[in-house]
């Protein structure tokens, strides 16, 4: 373990609100999805949570496969560094990213 600290984002409603661990190379997110967005991107907050805006309709999984890939991008991984860990059918989506560096989602956080 690398003894790099980090806190989920609260608001999310999974019951992890502000933990703070240790950075073991993944980190776990809360997401927001804002589909059939007409200015796609990662960034921003809301309640607690990362705005991910994508164009893909909320329908048959696409709009969660889009916000997968942007996560990854975002993050500057790879895309199957991306899991859905909860929310497949909802727009709050808890997301672990392998090899993420906890100061990218601050950053974006503060988007």
């Amino acid at each position: 373990m690398s003894g790099k600290s980090f806190v989920i984002p609260s608001g999310h409603g999974y019951g992890l609100h502000g933990v703070a661990g240790v950075h073991t190379g993944r980190v776990r997110i809360a997401v927001r999805v804002r589909p059939g967005s007409t200015r796609p991107g990662v960034g921003g907050e809301h309640d607690g949570a990362l705005v991910v805006r994508v164009s893909e309709p909320a329908a048959d999984g696409k709009a969660t496969a889009a916000v997968l890939a942007a996560v990854a991008v975002a993050f500057g991984v790879g895309r199957r560094s991306v899991t859905l860990v909860a929310g497949a059918r909802s727009r709050v989506k808890i997301l672990d990213v392998a090899g993420a560096d906890p100061r990218t989602l601050e950053l974006l956080l503060a988007q």
